[in-house]
C-alpha cells in the first residue's frame, strides 16, 4: 500500500471515545483550509465518530485505511465559513432519562457492542453508530427516543443523522453512561 500523503499526522492510538475526535478538533485548529489531516487511532469506532464529526463539522472526511491494529483517518479541512460545528438542539440530562425509563420510551445506545454488552441501560436498544444508516429502518419514527452513547458526542451525531433521517422526537442524553448512576444490565 502506497503512503498516502498530509500535512499533519495526529497520533490518537490507544484512546477511547470521545479524545480521538477532542484531539482532531483541536489538530484542524491549526490546520489551513484545504489541507488534509492524517488520524492514527486503535479504537474500532473512531471510524463511523470520524465519518459523522466530519460531516457535522462541515469538514471532508476522505476515507479511513487500515495498517494492522491502527485505523489511519483522512480528513480535509474545510473553509472556516464551511465548519461551524452543528450540535443536536434537543437534549436530556441522565437524570431526565431515568425519570421517564418507565414511560413508552425508546432509549438508543450507540456505542460500540462491547461497551454496551458490559454496561447499558435494560431497555436500551444497540446499534452501533457506524451501524446506524444500515439499521435506521429498525426504529420506528413514531417513537420518542432518547439516544445515550459513553459521553455525548457519538449519541449528539447519532441524534442529527436520525433527525435528517425524518425523526422528529429525538433527544440526545448528556453526559451519557460515563455518569450513568441508575440501573444497569451487564454481561
Amino acid at each position: 500500500m502506497e503512503s498516502l500523503n498530509a500535512n499533519f499526522v495526529l497520533d490518537a492510538k490507544g484512546l477511547a471515545c470521545p479524545m480521538p475526535i477532542v484531539k482532531t478538533k483541536k489538530a484542524m485548529k491549526d490546520l489551513e483550509a484545504g489541507q488534509v489531516i492524517e488520524v492514527q487511532a486503535t479504537d474500532k469506532g473512531s471510524k463511523a465518530d470520524m465519518e459523522a464529526w466530519a460531516n457535522s463539522s462541515g469538514h471532508q472526511y476522505l476515507g479511513t485505511l487500515e495498517e494492522g491494529d491502527t485505523l489511519k483517518h483522512y480528513l480535509r479541512k474545510s473553509s472556516e465559513e464551511d465548519t461551524v460545528e452543528k450540535k443536536h438542539p434537543y437534549i436530556a440530562t441522565n437524570e431526565e432519562l431515568e425519570s421517564k425509563l418507565t414511560k413508552d420510551i425508546v432509549v438508543l445506545d450507540v456505542r460500540e457492542s462491547a461497551e454496551y454488552a458490559f454496561n447499558h441501560i435494560p431497555s436500551a436498544v444497540s446499534i452501533p453508530l457506524g451501524e446506524l444508516d444500515d439499521r435506521v429502518k429498525e426504529l420506528n419514527k413514531e417513537d420518542k427516543i432518547y439516544v445515550v452513547c459513553r459521553t455525548g458526542s457519538r449519541s449528539d451525531l447519532a441524534a442529527q443523522k436520525l433527525a435528517q433521517n425524518g425523526f422528529e422526537n429525538v433527544i440526545n442524553v448528556i453526559p451519557g453512561m460515563s455518569q450513568w448512576t441508575g440501573e444497569t444490565t451487564k454481561l
